[in-house]
């Protein structure tokens, strides 16, 4: 049964479409912010870019640690379990940092030992693009909770059916393509959108890198017009245009597999 809050009129969606086009109206009749945006879109693609690699990236490591914390064997089960607890216990921001300074640099050194025998010349940690490092820290920490997320949906689908679908004689790969993954997506896509939409929102914390996001052109911009505060407006709308229509998007997304009956 349908509870009837969610009856209501979306009032509150209309008072954000009524501020969106006041915001906007606001901005683009006045010249200075309308330039302003013009900067800031320039930096809406590497925003996107950056969240949709990490998310990728993430989603997949994010479901080999969650298949690994669901191991019939201890090894694999206490790896998992190690990883999203220290990954979990650091700030996003500190991970960023550390990831961009330190483990970057490892890496490259990594590979020149790797490599030093085959004559391949040595790279530097210059070498090392500031976006991909942003990537690499982002997909590391959204991993450990989309690790949670798939684990607990993976665990949502009925026992029964997995066991019937062995004594079918179906391989352990045939039981999780055709029995545990179709059933568990029902439950795993409500709280991965969410995180989705929270990284577009973390994906800001790039700047501090350097890298020419919309945060990152929009302190730029402030601090060569001293504007702060239109600037600091039209970053906000930019991001609350993003993450609103996202999760307008995730939220019919969701309607939908409600209204879908289960197989």
């Amino acid at each position: 049964m349908t509870p009837a809050r969610d009856k209501d009129f979306p009032w509150w969606l209309v008072a954000v479409l009524a501020l969106g086009a006041l915001g906007y109206g606001a901005v683009l009749a006045d010249e200075l912010q309308a330039q302003i945006l013009a900067t800031l879109a320039k930096g809406v693609q590497v925003t996107v870019f950056v969240t949709l690699v990490s998310f990728a990236l993430a989603s997949a490591l994010g479901m080999g640690v969650a298949l690994m914390s669901l191991s019939d064997h201890r090894l694999p089960r206490q790896l998992a379990r190690f990883y999203t607890e220290i990954v979990r216990g650091i700030p996003m921001l500190v991970l960023l940092l550390y990831v961009a300074f330190v483990l970057a640099p490892a890496l490259v050194e990594l590979r020149n030992w790797a490599l030093g025998w085959l004559g391949v010349e040595p790279a530097r940690t210059r070498d090392f693009p500031l976006v991909w490092r942003a990537i690499l820290a982002l997909t590391i920490g959204y991993s450990a909770f989309i690790a949670e997320v798939f684990r607990a949906g993976l665990l949502s689908v009925d026992a029964g059916q997995v066991e019937a679908a062995q004594a079918l004689g179906l391989s352990r790969y045939q039981r999780f393509r055709l029995i545990v993954l179709p059933q568990a997506i029902r439950t795993i896509l409500p709280p991965l959108g969410n995180d989705f939409v929270a990284m577009v929102k973390d994906s800001s914390l790039v700047s501090v890198l350097g890298v020419l996001d919309v945060t990152q052109l929009g302190k730029v911009t402030a601090a060569g017009n001293f504007r702060y505060f239109e600037t600091y407006n039209v970053v906000a709308l930019i991001y609350l245009t993003m993450t609103i229509t996202l999760s307008l998007a995730l939220r019919r997304l969701e309607a939908r597999l409600r209204e879908t009956p289960k197989g």
